[in-house]
């Protein structure tokens, strides 16, 4: 267990060194960049909240359906 904290812990550290210098050395201005950040973050809310409505709505069929409801 041990062994794939310290994987799990590595991975994640190398994700975010990775990051920041992947922003450090892109030739895009600061503006830019936080807009396209904030679009992608806007566009993984919308999709997550969309796969949640989809699964709610799915599980309210299977409970009334498994219920005898409406």
């Amino acid at each position: 267990m041990n062994k794939v904290f310290s994987f799990t812990a590595g991975a994640i550290c190398g994700a975010l060194v990775g990051g920041v210098l992947v922003l450090l050395f892109t030739p895009a201005s600061g503006e830019d960049l936080l807009k396209a950040a904030n679009d992608r973050w806007q566009a993984a809310l919308n999709e997550g909240r969309r796969a949640m409505e989809d699964r709610r709505n799915e599980l309210e069929t299977e409970f009334r359906q498994n219920s005898g409801i409406g």
